[in-house]
This record gives C-alpha cells, sequence and structure tokens, in this order.
C-alpha cells in the first residue's frame, strides 16, 4: 500500500482516483526515481516501467519510494512477476491474458491487470481476478470499442492502453473507461533517456487537464 494525498491505498485504487498511469519504455532510464517523482509532480501518480527495458529490475528498485507507485509492465511469466515484485514493484500489467501471472501475483498479494483485446479475452482476464483489465492496444479500436465492451461488461473495470494521447484521453473516459495508459505522448524514450524531466512534468499536467476535463 501506498499513501496518496494522505490516504493510504492500493496503487489500483490509485488508479481508479487518478484516472491516468505512465507506461515508460527506453532503452537506458538514467534516473527512475527522478523520473518517477517528476510524472508525479505533474499529477500522474503511477508509473509502469516495462520489462522491455534493459535492467528493469534495477530501474523498479531505483524508482520505488519516491513520490510515484511504481510497478511493471509487459511481464510474460511468473518468474518476472516475482522478480519485478521482489524488486519493488506495487502492481503487474501484462500485454495478454496470462493465468501462470495471475496466480503469482495473487500469491504474492499484488494488484495485477491482465491485457485483452476481444470480448472473450476480456472476460478471461476477469474471471482470472484481474482488478481492472488492460484493453490493448487501444488505439486500434478507439472509444467505440471500449462503449462496446461496456455493453456486456460494465461491471468490468476497461483501461485502454497504447496510443492514448491527451486529445483522445475525454473520449476514453467518455466511453466508460475508468482509467488511462499513457506512454509515448506523456514520456517517450527520446524524453527519458536525454533526461527532459521538466518537460515530462508538463506533459504530466496537459494529461493531468484533459482527464480531470473529461
Amino acid at each position: 500500500m501506498s499513501i496518496y494525498k494522505g490516504v493510504r491505498m492500493h496503487a489500483l485504487d490509485v488508479l481508479r482516483a487518478d484516472r491516468i498511469a505512465a507506461v515508460i519504455r527506453a532503452d537506458r532510464v538514467p534516473d527512475p526515481r527522478r523520473l518517477a517523482d517528476s510524472l508525479a509532480a505533474g499529477g500522474v501518480h503511477l508509473v509502469e516501467f516495462t520489462f522491455t527495458t534493459p535492467d528493469v529490475l534495477g530501474v523498479i528498485a531505483a524508482g520505488a519510494g519516491g513520490d510515484a507507485i511504481v510497478g511493471a509492465g509487459t511481464v510474460l511469466t511468473a518468474a518476472q512477476a516475482h522478480d519485478a515484485i521482489d524488486a519493488g514493484a506495487q502492481f503487474v500489467v501484462t500485454p495478454a491474458v496470462l493465468p501462470g501471472i495471475a496466480e503469482a501475483c495473487r500469491a504474492r498479494g499484488v494488484p495485477f491487470m491482465l491485457g485483452a483485446y476481444t470480448p472473450s479475452e476480456v472476460w478471461a482476464a476477469h474471471e482470472l481476478g484481474s482488478a481492472l483489465v488492460k484493453v490493448f492496444p487501444a488505439a486500434t479500436g478507439g472509444p467505440g470499442h471500449i462503449k462496446d465492451l461496456r455493453g456486456p461488461f460494465p461491471h468490468i473495470g476497461l483501461v485502454p492502453s497504447g496510443g492514448v494521447t491527451p486529445e483522445t484521453a475525454g473520449g476514453f473516459l467518455a466511453a466508460g473507461a475508468v482509467a488511462l495508459f499513457a506512454g509515448s505522448d506523456l514520456a517517450s524514450a527520446r524524453l527519458v533517456e536525454t533526461e527532459q524531466y521538466d518537460e515530462i512534468q508538463e506533459r504530466a499536467r496537459s494529461f493531468r487537464a484533459a482527464v480531470d476535463g473529461a
């Protein structure tokens, strides 16, 4: 659990409250803590470091413990999930419906989000205990796809990921998404690798404003 605005909350409860999280994909993350804190200062308090990042476990460990809640993304195996949790990840995200990861996270008491796109995948993720379901790639179907999935599954929290921008954020939320994952439009690899923390914080503010205005 983490402190969020003076209240002790689980990671996914913070995501529901914030309605926005950052996804970091980069070949190099020079200062994970400063990056995460810059995003939090801009109003984005959940930061996902993906397993496509070299030395991601070191990155997670270095980024945890600051103003942001740090988790692991693009997790593909149960071993990766355990390693990420050992490194300090407070939530785990996958790109697909992966039962082994669901089992590993349940055993460790760490919230997880499985990735899905079709109705069958969304339901399978929900049945495996995914507290929220990541809809990926979101840009492919746009807000209309979220609205269609909400029809049969109004009780399942859907979180679009992939291609979310400040311009499309409102549409996804209006379609019924409970939160959003933002990647390169929030903190691109170039900005991360060149340590453009002021720009990243400003982009976080732009997303924060878009979400708050939705």
